[in-house]
């Protein structure tokens, strides 16, 4: 399979080790993987701020940069959403209908597509799993906690090859952590009260690290972490998986 690797803005300049554990996972299953040099942002914080027309250069763009790849790979769950679900303000010619069929988030790509066993992997901490709401609520990577169908979820079932992981149990499972991409910076009162009310939940349950699909979800909550000197980590997933936390 010809994968094109997606890499967000956000992971580019301030997590780059999350793209490259992506790469490495990839290319362990096999995947013949290419990273488009001049790729850029998909339209996200464009569209979700209220300038979806303004957005329109970038998601024609990203349609000419991906539409000739088997699939489209993404380590976020925000990301692939807006490109699954929302573009549908493009004419829905060929190459955007297979754009938007093909983009998966990492977890969906190695659940779905790839049968890989991570066993052979170690990380002895106690992590809890945080839902982003793109990833939960948006791309059903899990089940919600008010739904009386059997709990899944894409994270969990990948990490829990892993031996030695010790799953903490929280008291509200699938909590926003208050990020929400703009409205951090337009409610900032709000967003950080939120965040803090995640760390809590995590710190009282014992959480060592906290994972994710979504590194933008990570990067509020570490941000507040550090702000206050706690013994609390952030970790994407890709990279327990990959065996690069140090």
């Amino acid at each position: 399979m010809r994968i094109g690797l997606f890499i967000p803005c956000y992971i580019d300049q301030f997590y780059p080790s999350v793209g490259i554990a992506t790469l490495e996972l990839l290319e362990k299953c096999g995947c013949i993987v290419e990273y488009v040099s001049d790729q850029t942002c998909c339209g996200q914080p464009l569209a979700n701020s209220g300038f979806e027309a303004e957005s329109h250069s970038s998601a024609e763009q990203f349609v000419d940069h991906f539409s000739s790849f088997d699939w489209i790979v993404c380590p976020s769950a925000s990301c692939t959403m807006h490109v699954r679900h929302h573009y549908d303000f493009l004419d829905q010619k060929p190459q955007v209908l297979h754009v938007r069929n093909k983009i998966l988030e990492l977890s969906e790509f190695l659940t779905k597509i790839v049968r890989v066993d991570f066993s052979g992997v170690s990380f002895p901490h106690k992590v809890g799993l945080h839902q982003s709401c793109h990833g939960l609520r948006g791309l059903r990577l899990g089940t919600c906690s008010e739904s009386p169908e059997p709990h899944l979820n894409s994270v969990q079932n990948l990490l829990s090859q892993v031996s030695g992981i010790e799953w903490v149990t929280l008291s509200r499972v699938d909590e926003c952590c208050g990020f929400g991409g703009t409205f951090a910076v337009k409610e900032e009162a709000v967003s950080v009260q939120m965040g803090n009310d995640r760390i809590a939940d995590h710190l009282s349950a014992g959480t060592e690290f906290i994972t994710s699909a979504d590194v933008s979800c990570l990067m509020h909550l570490e941000g507040l972490i550090r702000r206050q000197g706690l013994a609390l980590r952030t970790v994407h997933f890709a990279e327990i998986l990959n065996g690069s936390v140090k």
